[in-house]
């Protein structure tokens, strides 16, 4: 299965299950990698026989921007669902990073990665 990654997309959400959270928001990052056969797009050079990896990214950062959960790990299911959405997609590995978690330490980022498949 071949490969077609998106790094760093980012969005503002306000998903978490602290108030302060849900009120302001904070930044998202997401990280995608989705497992097509690229073959027939190749041999035709045609964009209508892979995956808009700017649409995919558009579609995104709408679920990130959309309704508030508390839980990152639902956020990475409906991005899942969403890239999956997209027939010649059959895999997708999610990574969210919410690098600005409320945690009372010092700390680079906090993620959650998720792989779905159509099997």
């Amino acid at each position: 299965m071949d490969r077609v990654a998106l790094r760093g997309l980012k969005a503002r959400g306000h998903h978490g299950v602290l108030p302060h959270e849900r009120e302001e928001g904070q930044d998202f990052v997401v990280d995608l990698v989705l497992g097509l056969d690229t073959r027939p797009a190749a041999a035709d050079d045609d964009l209508g026989r892979t995956v808009h990896y700017g649409v995919v990214a558009e579609e995104v950062v709408a679920v990130v921007r959309g309704e508030p959960v508390d839980l990152i790990e639902t956020l990475a299911e409906r991005i899942a669902d969403r890239c999956l959405k997209h027939d010649v997609v059959q895999e997708v590995e999610v990574v969210v990073h919410k690098p600005q978690a409320p945690i009372t330490v010092p700390f680079d980022d906090v993620t959650i990665t998720i792989t779905r498949s159509r099997v």
